[in-house]
């Protein structure tokens, strides 16, 4: 069993950061896959970006290329989304989620565990 928690989600200006943080239980963390979603009201969750614990491979949806950056620190059991020049549209509650059998990936459907999310709202 793996739990996620997330933090660091608030309220910002358009054209400011956040670093959200997602700390996770269990042993094997660094052969996770971990992603990061998104979901806005009356949206679909979305994908956002992933990264795969056992090579470091990373992967962004493009809204998010060149503006987000996913990273781990394996030592803290953390993956962490740092963003950048935050849109109005960036607004959503951000979820990460957990593959133990470390392939990850975009589809919702390929995470076992998932966090209970964290708000993150973008004004302009």
């Amino acid at each position: 069993q793996v739990q996620l928690v997330e933090s660091g989600g608030g309220l910002v200006q358009a054209g400011g950061s956040l670093r959200l943080s997602c700390a996770a239980s269990g042993r094997t963390f660094s052969s996770y896959a971990l992603g990061w979603f998104r979901q806005a009201p009356g949206k679909e969750r979305e994908f956002v970006a992933a990264i795969r614990g056992n090579t470091g491979a990373t992967m962004y949806a493009d809204s998010v290329k060149g503006r987000f950056a996913v990273s781990t620190d394996n030592a803290k059991n953390t993956v962490y989304l740092q963003m950048s020049i935050l849109k109005p549209d960036d607004s959503a509650v951000y979820y990460c989620a957990a593959d133990m059998y470390g392939l990850g990936g975009r589809l919702r459907s390929s995470y076992e565990y998932w966090g209970q999310g964290t708000q993150v709202t973008v004004s302009s």
